[in-house]
């Protein structure tokens, strides 16, 4: 079609650059910069929001690195090496940053590091090493995602910043598309309960509001009023589920129940899709399935 949008248009919408992927109009952020000093705040910013939501005890200091590899090397039942193996990649991702912030350190005092330096590799070493690792990671709820996060600060180190954010364009329109899929599904929900018509709205709103967050880099200053505009979503839509479980209907209990819990499941869904700003393509299938089969069995 010659009016087809294609994909990597730039435009600005209501006065926000956007950058266009897959049906998606997202917020674009143009950094020309490729120092090591840019790929270093970045890799910060990404391991710690990495760290944030993985399970506990796995951010290991970096000079301890030498320390937990004995530990992995020598554990031999399976749940503790897991465990131990995740805190292994902590460490080489901290050891990671360590290493690139020496690097900054020297350039910001002239010294210029070349490609080839053994510091550099050392530090590519490193995060690939912690990447291999990643299997052995939980998100600290549990389901899927951590892949995808795990992975980002290999990708500032290793590719130029434009296309890591070229890749991460394509990672937020994935997340959208499952954003509206989800808020669609729990809004079929609600069509076949009038007790649950004054959620529509509230879900309506928090979806806009995940998407929002998600397109959204954390340090951008437009985040001062994203991110209340998304808690005050989702309180608002907390709020309203739970009013609808003290007023529920006793007659028709089951059916009730059953759409509750698909509707509150969805919700947390839309909340886990806003926060990792990453696909969670399984989760999103057996919850649309649910919801489908849901209806057809009413």
């Amino acid at each position: 079609m010659l009016n087809e949008v294609k994909n990597g248009t730039t435009r600005d919408i209501d006065g926000k650059p956007c950058v266009y992927y897959d049906g998606y109009w997202i917020r674009s952020y143009h950094l020309h910069k490729d120092s090591y000093a840019d790929k270093k705040q970045m890799i910060d910013q990404l391991t710690r929001r990495v760290f944030h939501h993985v399970e506990q005890g796995i951010n290991t200091p970096s000079n301890r690195l030498d320390e937990i590899r004995t530990i992995y090397e020598s554990e031999q039942d399976p749940a503790r090496k897991r465990v131990k193996g995740a805190m292994l990649a902590g460490s080489l991702l901290n050891r990671g940053r360590q290493i690139l912030t020496a690097i900054v350190d020297l350039e910001d005092a002239g010294v210029k590091i070349e490609t080839s330096n053994e510091l550099l590799r050392e530090c590519g070493r490193c995060f690939i090493e912690a990447l291999s690792l990643g299997k052995h990671i939980k998100l600290a709820d549990g389901g899927e995602g951590v892949d995808e996060l795990w992975g980002e600060p290999f990708k500032v180190f290793s590719m130029p910043i434009e296309d890591f954010f070229q890749s991460r364009y394509i990672k937020i329109s994935q997340t959208m598309s499952e954003i509206d899929a989800v808020s669609n599904s729990i809004c079929t929900i609600i069509e076949h309960f009038d007790a649950f018509s004054g959620l529509t709205d509230k879900i309506l709103e928090l979806a806009v509001m995940a998407k929002m967050t998600c397109e959204t880099i954390r340090n951008d200053p437009v985040m001062f009023d994203v991110w209340p505009r998304y808690i005050a979503a989702k309180e608002e839509y907390e709020e309203g589920l739970l009013d609808l479980l003290i007023d529920k209907n006793d007659r028709e209990d089951e059916q009730y129940m059953e759409a509750y819990r698909l509707i509150k499941e969805g919700g947390a869904i839309l909340i886990k899709l806003a926060t990792l700003r990453v696909p969670i393509p399984d989760s999103v299938r057996i919850f649309t399935t649910q919801c489908k089969e849901y209806i057809e069995h009413r």
